[in-house]
């Protein structure tokens, strides 16, 4: 990444060079989120924490590009979600879409195709166990799309956090792609690669999925809302 943080763009920026933001994410349903963390600290609990990551997750992305620029794949429905009104109002101004297809990785290149329909222009998708990204490293991945057709963020888990195309249709190429495995993100990018896009790398960041994943997140980001979530009753 480059040393100079990026700026947000501004509103009216060329749609063909401006990324927008791709959100997939789960509503925060107790039992249907953060189920390894569950185990340890209830699914209840659990869910909040989901809610309160996923709230963050947009407040980075509308802070990079603007609301208009925002979507979100989503999985479920806020009407059952914990926080699910207040999420709602962080939407204003996003477009909304429901996720589709059998596994995950079929759901990701829907979603990458439905932002494609919108409208010309990169996207840069995440989802919602990085509370810890910003607008600058948002919009850091998506710079080396000037001369890679794609950017690749590495987890510490062997997967991914973060995935920046240059066309959203390329997303294709993550058919057949397991994901939430060890090897995720390796797996990911030769399948990019074989459908000869030119892949670059950005920053390595940690997923939440643990108790001390958690820990590790809010030791390095104490605000925000999911360190307000994460209360010292909850941290080890």
């Amino acid at each position: 990444m480059s040393s100079t943080a990026p700026t947000p763009y501004a509103a009216g920026a060329d749609p063909a060079a401006a990324p927008r933001m791709l959100v997939v994410a789960k509503a925060p349903v107790a039992g249907r989120v953060k189920t390894r963390l569950g185990t340890d600290i209830g699914m209840d609990l659990a869910a909040e924490i989901a809610a309160a990551s996923l709230l963050d997750t947009l407040v980075a992305c509308t802070d990079a590009v603007g609301p208009d620029r925002c979507h979100l794949s989503l999985d479920g429905e806020l009407l059952d979600a914990v926080h699910g009104e207040r999420i709602r109002r962080h939407l204003h101004g996003w477009q909304v879409t429901p996720q589709v297809g059998d596994g995950f990785d079929e759901r990701l290149v829907r979603a990458h195709a439905d932002v494609a329909a919108a409208g010309p222009g990169p996207v840069v998708q995440v989802g919602m166990d990085t509370p810890q990204v910003t607008p600058d490293l948002l919009l850091g991945a998506a710079a080396p799309l000037a001369d890679h057709h794609a950017v690749l963020g590495p987890a510490e888990d062997g997967g991914w956090w973060v995935l920046a195309l240059r066309d959203p249709l390329a997303a294709a190429a993550l058919r057949g792609v397991p994901m939430s495995t060890p090897t995720t993100h390796d797996d990911t990018r030769a399948a990019l690669e074989a459908a000869g896009l030119a892949v670059a790398t950005t920053a390595v960041l940690r997923d939440i999925d643990t108790v001390a994943d958690a820990d590790a997140v809010v030791a390095l980001v104490p605000g925000g809302r999911f360190a307000a979530a994460w209360s010292p009753e909850v941290a080890s």
